[in-house]
């Protein structure tokens, strides 16, 4: 069985591996840390015993939160760990005021963009190329909290 905690300056080393493992755009281990240290700031992860197996990302400003990363190891996909982690999110958001979260998605993500739209996001609008490598539209989502 997996837990949901925050994010701790010794994590750093675990969330840089995953990302690396996950994403071509990978951030590193010292953005991360300069991303945990910014306050309006909140960073989930998922671990099963002592193995980091997903993490998430948000910036919030006022009511609004956007997603900047939200990750699962491949072998634990389909387990409910990502819902999970959007659920602990939603109660954090309402002890900081944020009510409506943004997220974009690659276009080609049609299993993301599904996940997204069972959570209760819905699709807003798209980005023109806004992705690279390759070169990609973004999907604009957004889901209001407290619904």
């Amino acid at each position: 069985m997996f837990c949901i905690r925050k994010m701790r300056r010794e994590d750093a080393a675990d969330v840089a591996e995953l990302e690396r493992k996950i994403f071509i755009d990978a951030w590193s281990e010292g953005a991360i840390l300069e991303t945990l240290e910014q306050k309006q700031t909140m960073i989930l992860l998922a671990y099963e015993d002592k193995r980091l197996i997903g993490y998430l990302i948000l910036y919030y400003v006022l009511e609004d939160g956007e997603i900047a990363r939200i990750a699962v190891d491949d072998a634990y996909r389909r387990q409910g760990v990502a819902s999970k982690m959007l659920w602990e999110l939603e109660c954090l958001c309402e002890d900081n005021g944020v009510n409506k979260l943004l997220l974009d998605v690659r276009e080609s993500n049609v299993c993301a963009c599904r996940f997204y739209e069972k959570q209760g996001f819905v699709r807003d609008g798209v980005r023109k190329n806004y992705y690279s490598d390759p070169a990609e539209d973004g999907i604009l989502m957004s889901c209001e909290l407290g619904k």
